[in-house]
């Protein structure tokens, strides 16, 4: 072969390897959440959700799902757009390798949520909740939905979805959460993440003394939508969570709707948190 048809083939060829190791991701790596194909995993076809559960999972409680999406889209006023698609694994390993994380739930903006097996296991053991988890991550999914591409993968604000998730499944003061009455006790003793420092360099450098770190920044960020409800109302609120769906300018869509900068609201936060 010379120089001249190498140079018309190698384009074909590295094309081909591209597409064989997008495929091997979506059936056996990191992109399965995302694939249409799901080998070893039984589908299960419901009202308002599609389950897919490993072969070996002992997850049986389907008929809880539909009713849980009814309680997430009657917490946000929004309704699903499609039915969001929840992956129970049975294998740690399989979870792992075909997940792009290790906790227990992670939802995706494509609408697949992923279960670890040893979140199934917790919440048999009755360490966590499956229904306060799974309304968590249902919440994600419910946003993600109704938000486009840029905003689901950079640039919607992670306090938010976060805080939005703990206050509507009602999870502060169950698990690792700390209550609200807990966390403003913490917060009192000078523990604090700042909104926009979550998940930066900037929050890795905060000194706290909170017996954990994640599930206090997520019991802070809810007491801040809690704060946001009842100090200044439910329809405020829903404007605002609905503009933050179709912008990518937080604090001049936190202006318009609430009249006064998102520090000045931090500030209030924390001085009815003092007092």
């Amino acid at each position: 072969m010379n120089a001249r048809m190498l140079r018309r083939t190698l384009p074909a060829g590295v094309l081909l390897v591209l597409l064989l190791v997008i495929s091997y991701q979506l059936v056996w790596g990191k992109l399965f959440p995302y694939s249409p194909v799901r080998p070893g995993f039984t589908r299960h076809d419901l009202a308002r959700a599609v389950v897919s559960v490993e072969e070996g999972s002992p997850f049986a409680r389907f008929a809880e799902i539909d009713s849980l999406i009814v309680g997430v889209e009657q917490a946000h006023g929004l309704t699903f757009t499609a039915r969001p698609h929840i992956l129970i694994f049975a294998d740690s390993s399989s979870y792992l390798r075909r997940s792009t994380t290790r906790a227990r739930f992670c939802a995706y903006p494509n609408g697949s949520l992923v279960v670890s097996p040893w979140a199934v296991r917790e919440a048999h053991e009755g360490t966590i909740s499956m229904e306060i988890y799974l309304s968590h991550e249902l919440s994600h999914t419910l946003l993600y939905q109704h938000m486009d591409a840029v905003n689901a993968y950079c640039c919607f604000p992670s306090w938010f979805m976060e805080g939005v998730a703990v206050y509507n499944a009602r999870q502060m003061g169950t698990s690792w959460y700390p209550s609200r009455e807990e966390t403003y006790r913490l917060i009192r003793k000078g523990n604090f993440v700042p909104p926009d420092w979550f998940g930066t360099s900037r929050e890795d450098g905060l000194q706290l003394t909170v017996p954990y770190r994640s599930t206090f920044a997520y019991s802070e960020f809810a007491c801040l939508v809690d704060h946001l409800i009842e100090q200044h109302g439910k329809e405020k609120f829903g404007r605002y969570m609905s503009g933050l769906l179709s912008t990518y300018r937080h604090d001049a869509l936190f202006q318009d709707v609430y009249g006064m900068e998102f520090e000045a609201f931090i500030e209030e936060f924390k001085a009815h948190v003092n007092h």
